[in-house]
């Protein structure tokens, strides 16, 4: 089954420049258990670099297997702020599991000689589950401070994020104008 897996580039993500081209992705919105993390960091639009993007995170991956069902598995670099908010709910015992988030990978097409939206949900809000591995939930935060882009201090998180039962859709592009809508969730009854 095809899968959709990048590795973004963090620096670009934080720094755009105009004549590097490597694929860069970013978590505009998360909600974990009620707690909304702070849009706190600004970066560049690539598909307009004189705009202005705020984001969560400056993403460093992202892989779906594409199955309906099948967890969204996204990494990247979250403020100080942002990485004690996600600490204090680890180290809590959860009483919901429920996520809502919104995120956009870009990729650069060379034959249209410009970045375009890869991966994303249209700006819709997805709502989705903590992934569970064994008795785990699927969501970490680093203890010390990245050193890959050291200012703003940002640390390292992952979280792997399941449908709910309900039907939406992800988009997935292969290049400018390219694109396929497939669903992430199944509705029940």
């Amino acid at each position: 089954m095809p899968e959709y897996r990048r590795s973004l580039d963090i620096y670009q993500g934080y720094n755009y420049k105009k004549d590097k081209q490597t694929p860069v992705g970013y978590l505009t919105k998360i909600k974990v258990a009620g707690t909304d993390l702070t849009v706190d960091q600004t970066c560049k639009d690539p598909t307009n670099p004189t705009t202005d993007l705020k984001c969560v995170a400056v993403l460093s991956g992202a892989l779906w297997e594409t199955g309906v069902t099948d967890a969204v598995y996204l990494s990247g670099q979250v403020s100080a702020p942002n990485r004690q908010t996600l600490a204090s709910l680890i180290i809590n015992s959860l009483t919901s599991v429920e996520v809502v988030y919104q995120f956009a990978v870009y990729d650069y097409d060379p034959v249209a000689k410009k970045y375009y939206l890869a991966f994303h949900a249209n700006q819709t809000d997805m709502n989705g589950l903590l992934e569970k591995r064994g008795e785990d939930l699927n969501v970490s935060v680093a203890d010390d401070a990245s050193t890959e882009v050291q200012s703003p201090i940002n640390y390292s998180f992952q979280i792997g994020i399941k449908p709910q039962p309900s039907a939406q859709t992800l988009h997935i592009a292969t290049a400018d104008q390219k694109n396929v809508v497939k669903s992430w969730g199944l509705a029940l009854g």
